[in-house]
């Protein structure tokens, strides 16, 4: 077996919709992610490293309680993002918590009902100032 990877990591990750215009407004105007491309079928948004395509399928299945996949957004200041969320109409399922270390996470569904959260640390007080002297 060669050494050589048979790929280069993931470019995509793609998410079946219901309804393509509410998902495209849910990622775009509520959680920010720039619009790449949109066609009838598609619609591929800007992740940091990795592309959000979205698949529109009208016979998707009900979402299921079982963990096989969520999608987590790195934040600088989780309870910022958190507060913004909220102020945009995110449903949290689980408000922000300690999972790792400093690190908190905080759940919620998109409209489809796939499971996303944000992840990241509690900015502390004041640490924003100083950034901005910088």
């Amino acid at each position: 077996m060669s050494g050589e990877a048979p790929t280069q990591g993931i470019g995509i990750v793609m998410l079946g919709v219901r309804e393509l215009p509410r998902s495209i407004a849910f990622y775009r105007d509520t959680l920010g992610l720039p619009l790449s491309f949109a066609s009838d079928e598609f619609a591929f948004l800007r992740a940091g490293a990795v592309t959000l395509g979205l698949r529109e399928a009208a016979d998707l299945a009900e979402p299921r309680e079982d963990g096989r996949t969520e999608l987590v957004f790195a934040v600088e200041d989780v309870d910022r993002a958190y507060a913004l969320l909220l102020e945009r109409g995110v449903s949290f399922r689980i408000p922000p918590r300690l999972v790792t270390g400093d690190q908190l996470a905080a759940d919620f569904r998109d409209p489809d009902g796939h499971v996303l959260s944000i992840f990241g640390r509690r900015r502390a007080a004041g640490e924003g100032a100083k950034e901005a002297e910088r």
